[in-house]
């Protein structure tokens, strides 16, 4: 028993040791996410041990929940951890409420992300283990998940958003195997009381169902993440098939409808996850992505197609499909007042307002009249030629291709109510400057 303890102790230096020697070149940044708990107190002490035979600037980030009454003494701890080893640390307290909607797991899990994408560092490291990889396979298995999700957590990847890599060196090694090193070690570290509350999924899992299938299926982590190894594979054979039907399906931010449509319906599918998943996206369910591929392809082709996928949505414009935010609910016009810069939030942008001598609109009229700027709300009219009729917007947004997604955020101006510009369409002709006449350009900024 003593020789398969020491066994596991030993797997937990080699796994870091292979790790950093696979994916992490000499004089590389490395940042640590140190919760305080066993798992990162482990990798703390195995880095600092590594920095002899690999070096390394290695420092240490905190993320103080304020979840649990003692938070304030586990971050002291990280604190004293680091300075006695001189390791620099941050501290980072979020603030998380009780009834976010996400859930406080999903809430927290957020605000972690929101501060490891900003680190400014080559690597984070994230003491993930075996055990964590099982249960990440169930959990995402219980949800449905395809080859993707079920690849469960990879031992290197890059992330959208963030500037550093994410390496999680302890991947194979069982949560047995730090306690033993941890023990064999001296180590000291702290226990977070909610690790035992079931009302959480992963902790049910991890009190209640990992045990019992470990009774009946001996070594059940390992094998669970043996399989979640295997479904990494199958996802990458997907992501490179979809690599090569994107070669002629995708082109920028779209994608065509008819190469879709040449598809076999799972390949198609295959193809439109990757579209999603490549510009930065969240993977929707399998019913989301269903009812996308059922849109695009099945609509009729003058069908204003349009589907929901969290906070984006997929739309079909004259053959191809892009991917856009969802439109906020417009916000109140907003009043010039004469300043040379006007944010328009019901737009998400800001419009200058430039003087020049015989351009844009009549200053003289714009002074005289009460300005607003704000996005359409349906029926407005503009002409764009002396004498030609008044043409609705509606038309003209359709006659420049507009795509219907940028359409209700297209920044207009009104003057005593009546529509004078419209963004990358025009002005109206009876409101224009005359040669020499002062005007009044407005421009679209970032």
């Amino acid at each position: 028993m003593a020789a398969s303890r020491k066994s596991l102790s030993n797997k937990a230096a080699t796994a870091v040791a292979d790790s950093l020697a696979r994916h992490v070149p000499p004089r590389a940044r490395l940042t640590l996410a140190l919760s305080g708990g066993l798992d990162s107190v482990v990798l703390l002490h195995l880095l600092l041990a590594q920095r002899r035979q690999h070096p390394f600037d290695l420092q240490a980030v905190h993320v103080h929940h304020g979840l649990s009454p003692h938070a304030g003494r586990w971050a002291e701890f990280c604190a004293q951890l680091c300075a006695a080893h001189e390791v620099e640390l941050s501290i980072h307290r979020v603030r998380i409420a009780r009834g976010d909607a996400a859930g406080i797991e999903a809430a927290a899990r957020r605000e972690r992300q929101r501060i490891f994408a900003a680190l400014d560092t080559d690597f984070l490291l994230t003491a993930h283990q075996q055990d964590d990889q099982a249960e990440t396979l169930l959990l995402q298995l219980l949800r449905g998940a395809g080859p993707k999700g079920l690849a469960a957590m990879a031992e290197s990847q890059g992330r959208p958003g963030w500037q550093a890599a994410h390496l999680r060196p302890l991947l194979g090694v069982p949560r047995a195997g730090l306690l033993d090193y941890a023990q064999a070690h001296g180590l000291v570290w702290v226990d977070d009381e909610s690790n035992q509350d079931i009302r959480y999924r992963r902790n049910a899992l991890r009190q209640q169902a990992m045990p019992l299938l470990a009774a009946h299926f001996p070594g059940a982590a390992a094998t669970l993440a043996r399989a979640a190894a295997l479904q990494a594979d199958a996802a990458e054979l997907l992501d490179n098939l979809a690599q090569l039907d994107a070669a002629t399906a995708v082109a920028g931010d779209r994608l065509d409808c008819a190469a879709l449509a040449a598809l076999s319906r799972p390949r198609a599918r295959n193809l439109l996850r990757y579209f999603i998943e490549r510009q930065g996206q969240p993977m929707p369910c399998a019913r989301q992505l269903n009812e996308a591929l059922h849109q695009l392809l099945d609509a009729r082709h003058d069908a204003r197609v349009c589907v929901r996928l969290g906070q984006r949505e997929v739309w079909r414009f004259r053959g191809g499909a892009y991917l856009a935010a969802v439109v906020p609910a417009p916000a109140v016009p907003v009043r010039w007042q004469g300043e040379t810069m006007l944010a328009v939030p019901s737009a998400g942008v800001s419009v200058r307002m430039d003087a020049e001598l015989g351009a844009g609109l009549k200053r003289a009229m714009l002074a005289a009249g009460e300005v607003v700027l704000g996005v359409r709300q349906g029926g407005e009219r503009l002409r764009l030629h002396p004498g030609g009729p008044h043409r609705s917007l509606k038309n003209l947004l359709q006659e420049q291709a507009v795509p219907p997604w940028q359409r209700d955020r297209l920044p207009l101006l009104w003057c005593d109510g009546r529509l004078l510009w419209a963004a990358g369409i025009g002005l109206d002709a009876d409101a224009r400057a005359a040669p020499g006449e002062p005007g009044i350009v407005p421009r679209v900024t970032a």
